[in-house]
Order: structure tokens, then sequence, then C-alpha cells
């Protein structure tokens, strides 16, 4: 059954403000974040055209997403001090790139309209040798990113968000995770009736795949939540017939929903309060912070735009204790304070050394989180 939270997720010691390490002129505008105690955020890099998704590649540099600038950019940090040294450019010319991954040395980018994948150096850090391998992908309408993951049997899993608010899609790629070989073959749904699977991840134990997923709007504050789901294979989410609210299954009569497909189905693993648009997710599989965070799934909430009382605006950690989820709690916060929202984080990945990246596509930063035993 899902676990239904309130607006304010519990936090767990979050009495110490962040250290805000920030460079010379950037200081002024750098938001005062709070993390739980012992935890140190520092912006990595600044000046970036709408930051999305992360990736590191196989030499432990951070890469990013630009889907504004058409490119994806490297951020190598070659003499340690925490801070990316430059931005050099990966690949150019993309159609709106948002989500990124390795496979087998090689570098798969999912822009808007199909899926490339790139020869790719990590001495140089460039790609070349661009190949489509998922050609067509369906373009336009209300949700134009495109992500993916691979699972550990090499399969490449790709998230398409729905056209619309509410519809009947005419695709079935859209509002769907779509299931294909490395190279791009064998296409098969994986899961349906998901309004818009913006993260991905797979779970570093267990193999599977867990997904951020934004429900629809105009139905007031508070429905239908959002969801951070792990996604079962066959599985129908309800979109958009019905969605999940406290744990049940609700026929979506606004949207003439069918309550007979919502008999069958899947109920996602955690709800988030509506409207707080869950985008990225990371496990955390370094061993730099506590014990108790290793393991745990960190999510950024990007942040409502159509909601009276505003929520999300932060990341947050769901533990895991004895393989199961428990209820979210705040890690990061401050980016929303007194009414004014000073960054969006999107994007989340851990990096070679157990730090913590997220990125800020309203503020056009990257941060980099670490951990300092407390009295070092």
């Amino acid at each position: 059954m899902a676990r239904a939270l309130s607006p304010v997720a519990p936090a767990r010691a979050l009495a110490a403000a962040a250290l805000v390490l920030s460079a010379a002129g950037a200081a002024a505008a750098a938001p005062k974040l709070t993390l739980p105690q012992g935890f140190v955020i520092q912006e990595f890099a600044a000046g970036l055209a709408g930051p999305r998704l992360l990736a590191v590649d196989p030499a432990g540099t951070l890469l990013v997403s630009l889907p504004r600038a058409g490119r994806v950019v490297a951020l190598p940090d070659g003499d340690g001090d925490g801070r990316a040294d430059r931005a050099l450019t990966v690949a150019d010319g993309l159609d709106l790139p948002h989500g990124l991954g390795f496979h087998a040395g090689r570098l798969y980018v999912a822009e808007t309209g199909r899926v490339r994948r790139f020869r790719y150096d990590p001495t140089t850090r460039t790609a070349s040798d661009p190949v489509v391998v998922v050609a067509g992908i369906p373009r336009g309408g209300g949700h134009w990113t495109r992500t993916l993951a691979f699972g550990p049997d090499g399969a490449l899993y790709l998230s398409v968000g729905s056209s619309c608010n509410v519809c009947r899609e005419a695709d079935p790629r859209r509002a769907a995770i779509t299931r294909y070989r490395a190279d791009g073959a064998d296409e098969r749904r994986f899961a349906t009736g998901l309004r818009n699977a913006v993260g991905l991840a797979i779970h570093p134990a267990t193999g599977a795949l867990w997904a951020t997923v934004n429900e629809r709007d105009w139905r007031g504050d508070e429905l239908p939540p959002d969801y951070v789901t792990e996604v079962r294979e066959g599985g129908f989410y309800g979109w958009p017939d019905c969605f999940a609210a406290g744990g049940r299954a609700v026929p979506d009569d606004e949207a003439g929903g069918d309550a007979g497909r919502c008999r069958g189905m899947a109920l996602p693993t955690l709800e988030i309060p509506a409207h707080s648009a869950p985008l990225g997710l990371a496990f955390y599989t370094g061993t730099a912070f506590p014990p108790e965070y290793r393991g745990s799934l960190f999510v950024a909430l990007h942040g409502s735009w159509n909601r009276s009382v505003p929520t999300g605006y932060k990341v947050v950690r769901v533990p895991f204790r004895d393989g199961r989820p428990g209820a979210p709690e705040d890690f990061v916060t401050g980016w929303l304070a007194g009414g004014a929202v000073t960054g969006r984080p999107v994007g989340l990945a851990v990096g070679a050394d157990g730090a913590l990246f997220v990125s800020d596509d309203g503020a056009g930063r990257v941060w980099r989180i670490t951990y300092r035993p407390p009295g070092r």
C-alpha cells in the first residue's frame, strides 16, 4: 500500500544550516540551504543554461544535460577542490537532450525525438560517431523530456510523458516506459498509465526500476498526489482513468475515467504532496555518508507552479530498512523561503568520491553535497 505524506515531510536532525561555499561574486545570490547536521553543500558549477539530468562518466567526471542549449557538458574537477574547473562541451547540436546514461563505455543521450549512442572518450570528455538507436519518439505536446536508464541485464528503459494534461494518447509510447535492447531493438512496453515519469533509477540491490511521476493538474491543491514508485513490469498506473490517493485507486470523473480499469491499477510505492513535481532520483551507493544514509533514495522535488500554497523546492531522502522504503524526510531545503524561490532542484547523481550532486535549472547551478563529521 502506498504511504501518503503531509505537505511538510518530517525531518531528521535538520537543526544545522548548511555551509554554502560559493565563488566570489556569487555568494550574495546563493540561497541559505539547510541540511542535516554534518552535511555541507557547496556550489560546484554556476552559469549553466538550465542544467537538468546528471551522469558520471567511467573516469568519474560529472556530465549534465543542457536542453535549452542543445548540449551535454562535462564538469571536471581536476584539482579536487570541490568545484568544477570549467564546462567542456561533450556533444552539441542536440534536440532538447535530457536523459543521460553509460552502457559498455558508450554515452547514450535521450533527445526529445530519439535516443542516440556516442563513442565517448573519458580522457578528452568528447562524444563522437553518433548512432540513432531509438528513432521516431513522439515529439511535442505538454511533456518534452525523455529519460533513460539501463537495467542490470543491459536493457534500455525509456520514459516518454503524455502529450497533455488528461487525454487518450494515440501513440502507446506516450505516458509509458518502454524497454529495448541496448541497440534499440525488441521494443516492449514495460509499464503504462504513467502520466510523466521524469526520473528513472535502478535499485542497486534488487535491480528493480524506480521512477518519479508527475500527476495531472487542475484538481485543486491536494489531488492527485505525485508519486515515487517501484515500477512493475506490465503494471498499469492509472492515467488517465484514475489516480492513487490515500493508498487506493480513485476514478478520475473529470476525465471520464473507466472505473473498471481502476480495479487493475498498480498502486504507487510512495505518494508525494500534489504538484511537488518530483524529477531526478538517485540511490546512494557511496560510502562517504553515514551508514544510515547508504542505500537511501534521494529525490529532487522541482516545486509547484499551480498550487495556492507552494510545495516542493527541496531534496528529500527515502530511507530503506530491511529492503522496505520508509517515509521521505527533508534533506535539502531553502530554495523556497518567505515566498521567494531561489532555485529548483532537478537531477541527482552520486559522484565517484561519494558526494551527492544536485542540478538546479532555476538558478543555473550544480551543487555538491559532502559529509563532515561534527567536530572536524
